[in-house]
């Protein structure tokens, strides 16, 4: 699923909150040229980059505010509603949920019915954890997934992936998990999906060779 036909060309949306150097970087190492687009009117007129990257660090109420001041919003969800590949990376995953608790609660874009919620502070037997989760785990097909056909298709069940995150996401619906990790016993949502759309709480940019085999294969998705 690999294969790029031609150099694709990718929106990275720059709202003060992501890693955006390692994130081009990869993305161009993986064979893409890169725009960053920092406001809505600049997405608007992104017209031959079918491809979209929400990045993000940081806090869930903080990211989405400066969606909203930089117009940002109503142009994600008319990429997201196109049919066009959407990727979200840790913040941008969460932020594709209806809601975060993270400092109180926080209406997010709603591209995936479910909320984010804290990682709970100690292990599935109760001994005390460190949080945020930090570090590499790795990734299993959610319920039984078929990675076929997504950005995950072709990855090895158990591929490491890097970690960087004190909450995670719960979809309403167990079939938009497409890949968890463990925690210490606590099941993590690593990867979500739905038709086009598609987050990852891990971060290709720093995953070594899987990441990028990762971000290669979101590139060829149509």
């Amino acid at each position: 699923m690999t294969t790029i036909r031609r150099q694709r060309k990718v929106s990275i949306i720059d709202y003060g909150a992501g890693n955006l150097l390692s994130v081009s970087r990869a993305l161009e190492h993986a064979g893409a040229t890169v725009t960053l687009v920092a406001d809505g009117a600049s997405l608007k007129g992104a017209n031959g980059a079918a491809h979209l990257i929400l990045p993000g660090v940081g806090a869930f109420g903080k990211g989405m505010e400066e969606l909203r001041r930089r117009d940002l919003v109503g142009p994600l969800l008319d990429h997201a509603e196109s049919g066009k590949p959407f990727l979200g990376i840790c913040l941008g995953m969460q932020m594709m949920l209806e809601s975060s608790d993270e400092f109180g609660g926080h209406r997010g874009l709603g591209l995936i019915p479910g909320k984010v919620m804290a990682i709970p502070d100690t292990s599935e037997e109760g001994a005390p954890h460190k949080i945020p989760h930090i570090g590499w785990n790795g990734l299993d097909p959610a319920g039984g997934q078929d990675w076929r056909g997504t950005v995950l298709g072709g990855v090895p069940a158990g591929a490491d992936m890097y970690f960087v995150h004190s909450f995670t996401a719960h979809p309403a619906d167990p079939a938009h998990r497409l890949a968890d990790a463990d925690y210490n016993g606590r099941t993590l949502s690593a990867a979500i999906h739905r038709d086009n759309l598609t987050g990852l709480q891990c971060h290709p940019e720093k995953s070594g060779e899987t990441g990028l085999f990762i971000l290669r294969n979101f590139l060829s998705l149509n």
